[in-house]
C-alpha cells in the first residue's frame, strides 16, 4: 500500500493518537521516517490497557506496525515496553520473529517513560530538539491502540466509533472496557460495579496529566482512564487549587532546592527548562532574564514537579502553563535552540513508579484491572466534533436523520482534522457547532 491511499484510510476512518493527544494518525506518515517506535510504556500509574491490548493482539498489531513501516520505508522498527510487562513481551516475542527489523526497547519502570522525547532516547540514543517535532531525528512515535484501530480499519472496515478506557481506583470492580464514542463517563464508571466511596470525582486520564471530569462529560476517542477518587484525595485538592494562591505560596516558601529542576525529564535530556528559576523569577516579577520565562514553552506538562519532586507542595506545572497559554495566545513560539549533552546523572534522577504511586497515594488501587470488550448498551450518545489536535470535523447529518453504526456523521474539516463516525445506530436529535447527540435504536425500543 502507498504512503497516499494509507494516509486517506486512516484520515476517513477517523484514526488520531489514542495515547491522549489525539494528533491525527495520518500526519504521521512521513518518508523521512527512518524508525517507527511502538509506545506501550503505559506511562501513567494505574493504567494497563494498552499492554492488554497488545497481548490480546499482538499479531494484528505488530503484523500492521510492520506495515506501517514498510509503507514509510522505515529501516527500524521499535517496540517500546516497560522490562515489566512480561505477559506482553512474551506475546509480542512470539510474534516478531518474522520480521527482522522490529525489535525491543526495553524500558524501566519509571516516569514518565512513555512521554515521546523520553521513549527515542531510550530506544535509540537521539535526543529530539527542544520545541521540536520527533519526526526531525527520522522518528515517529504510534500509540498501541492507535495501530490497533488501523489494522480495524483495514481488514475489518471499521472506523474509530468506540474507545477502550480503563475505570480503577474506588470502582467496585476496577475493569477496561469498550464503550462507543460518546458514552457518558457515569455509564461507564457503572460497569466497575460502582463507586466505593462518597464524595466520588471522576478524574479523567492518568492521575499525573488528566483533569477532572463530570458523570454528564462523553468518552472520547482519547480517553483512557476513569480515576474515581475521593474529593478529599491529594490528587483532586490539588487540582482545585487557584492559581493566584499557588502563586502566593511559592513567594512564600519556595526555597530554591532546585529538586524540580534537578528531576525534570526534559531538563535531564538537555533541554533548556528551567522551574526552580521560573518559580524565582514569576514570584519576583523579575523580568530581566526574559528567557526564563519564554524557555516554560519547553515544558512537557508531565507533572513531575509539583505532583512529587516540591517537598513545599508548591506548583510550577501548573504555573507554567498558565505562562505558556498567555505566551502562545501572543504569538511566541518557542526559540529554536539545541539540546545539551546528557549528563551522566540522568541514570540517578528517574523516578521509580512505585515511589511515584505511593507519594500520590495510589498504592492501594493499583489492582488488575480486566479487559472486558463485551458490547455495551447505551441510550444516547453525544459526540464531539472535536476530539483531534487540529480543525473541528464538520457535521454532515442533521437532527431527525436515521444513522447506522459506523456512518460518517461529521467529514474533516480544512487543514489537519479527521472524519467522525456514528457509535451507535438510531436517531439524531440535536447537531451544533460542537457535537452531534445520537438517541440509540435500544434506548428508543426502551422509551416506546
Amino acid at each position: 500500500m502507498d504512503m497516499k491511499e494509507l494516509s486517506s484510510i486512516l484520515q476517513q476512518n477517523g484514526i488520531v493518537g489514542a495515547g491522549g493527544a489525539g494528533f491525527p494518525t495520518y500526519a504521521k506518515l512521513d518518508e523521512r521516517a527512518e524508525t517507527i517506535i511502538l509506545n506501550c510504556a503505559e506511562c501513567e500509574p494505574l493504567l494497563r490497557l494498552h499492554r492488554q491490548l497488545l497481548e490480546k493482539y499482538a499479531k494484528e498489531i505488530i503484523d500492521t506496525f510492520h506495515m506501517i513501516g514498510e509503507t514509510v520505508g522505515a529501516k527500524e522498527v521499535i517496540i517500546g515496553i516497560k522490562k515489566a510487562y512480561t505477559a506482553t513481551i512474551e506475546a509480542v516475542k512470539a510474534v516478531m520473529g518474522q520480521y527482522p527489523e522490529v525489535r525491543l526497547g526495553l524500558l524501566d519502570e519509571v516516569y514518565p517513560a512513555g512521554d515521546e522525547v523520553v521513549l527515542i532516547y531510550e530506544t535509540t540514543g537521539k535526543v529530539v530538539r527542544p520545541g521540536g517535532l520527533p519526526i526531525e531525528s527520522g522518528v515517529a512515535v504510534f500509540n498501541v491502540e492507535t495501530v490497533y484501530n488501523v489494522y480495524r480499519a483495514l481488514n475489518e472496515k471499521t472506523p474509530v466509533e468506540d474507545k477502550l478506557v480503563s475505570v480503577v481506583a474506588e470502582v467496585e470492580h476496577p475493569i477496561t472496557v469498550r464503550v462507543p464514542i460518546g458514552t457518558p463517563l457515569e455509564e461507564v464508571v457503572a460497569l466497575a460495579g460502582g463507586v466505593t466511596t462518597k464524595d466520588a470525582v471522576y478524574f479523567v486520564g492518568g492521575p499525573m496529566m488528566g483533569n477532572i471530569g463530570t458523570g454528564a462529560q462523553p468518552v472520547t476517542k482519547t480517553t483512557n482512564a476513569i480515576l474515581v477518587l475521593p474529593k478529599d484525595h491529594h490528587i483532586i485538592q490539588k487540582k482545585l487549587k487557584k492559581n493566584s494562591i499557588d502563586m502566593k505560596r511559592a513567594a512564600a516558601c519556595c526555597c530554591q532546592c532546585t529538586m524540580c529542576t534537578d528531576l525534570c525529564p526534559r531538563h535531564l535530556l538537555g533541554h533548556p527548562i528551567e522551574p526552580n528559576k521560573f518559580m524565582l523569577a514569576a514570584t519576583c516579577k523579575d523580568v530581566q532574564e526574559p528567557n526564563i520565562f519564554i524557555n516554560t514553552l519547553f515544558c512537557s506538562s508531565c507533572g513531575l514537579c509539583e505532583m512529587y519532586s516540591c517537598f513545599q507542595g508548591l506548583s510550577p506545572r501548573s504555573l507554567m502553563a498558565e505562562y505558556k497559554g498567555g505566551l502562545r495566545a501572543n504569538g511566541i513560539r518557542p526559540p529554536k535552540v539545541e539540546a545539551k549533552p546528557v549528563g551522566p546523572e540522568r541514570e540517578y534522577r528517574k523516578v521509580p513508579m512505585e515511589r511515584l504511586m505511593a507519594r500520590l497515594d495510589l498504592t492501594r488501587y493499583n489492582r488488575e484491572a480486566p479487559l472486558d470488550e463485551s458490547a455495551v448498551p447505551v441510550k444516547t450518545v453525544r459526540i464531539l466534533l472535536s476530539q483531534h489536535i487540529g480543525a473541528p470535523a464538520s457535521a454532515i447529518v442533521k437532527a431527525g436523520d436515521m444513522v447506522t453504526k459506523g456512518q460518517m456523521i461529521a467529514e474533516p474539516g480544512k487543514g489537519l482534522s479527521v472524519g467522525i463516525h456514528a457509535s451507535v445506530n438510531g436517531l439524531v436529535t440535536e447537531v451544533n457547532e460542537k457535537y452531534i447527540v445520537i438517541e440509540s435504536q435500544e434506548g428508543r425500543a426502551g422509551n416506546e
